[in-house]
């Protein structure tokens, strides 16, 4: 009789003591705005981002402020969890704060984010 394999289980990498805000940043790259098909780095979403520690030997918490395209978008609970998985290798929790101001605009999209956006066909 054979014996039963096991499944091997995936755990996160082991915590080395280094998270960068450029860690971070890149990370977010994988979190994609859900109407525009485009990052939310490159959209310029992100307007700041804080790493707090969480105590000896233990992941940051990051603090991000981001905002939408627009302030009527019901899609933040998309991007909060894309950014909780994006995230979840890199620090030990994940605070997003919504802000307003200053207003979301073209002009905070990066050139990567325009050339994905001419790609697609917008006019940027």
């Amino acid at each position: 009789m054979s014996k039963p394999t096991e499944t091997p289980t995936t755990a996160p990498p082991a915590y080395d003591g280094e998270t960068s805000p450029d860690d971070v940043m890149e990370a977010l790259r994988d979190v994609v705005d859900p109407e525009l098909g485009i990052n939310v780095v490159d959209l310029g979403l992100v307007y700041g981002l804080n790493l707090d520690p969480a105590g000896e030997g233990q992941r940051p918490v990051a603090t991000i402020d981001m905002t939408l395209t627009s302030a009527a978008c019901p899609l933040t609970d998309v991007i909060e969890d894309q950014a909780n998985s994006a995230l979840a290798d890199l620090v030990s929790g994940v605070v997003i704060n919504w802000v307003w101001l200053p207003p979301w605009g073209p002009d905070k999209i990066t050139d990567d984010g325009r050339d994905q956006l001419r790609m697609l066909g917008f006019n940027v």
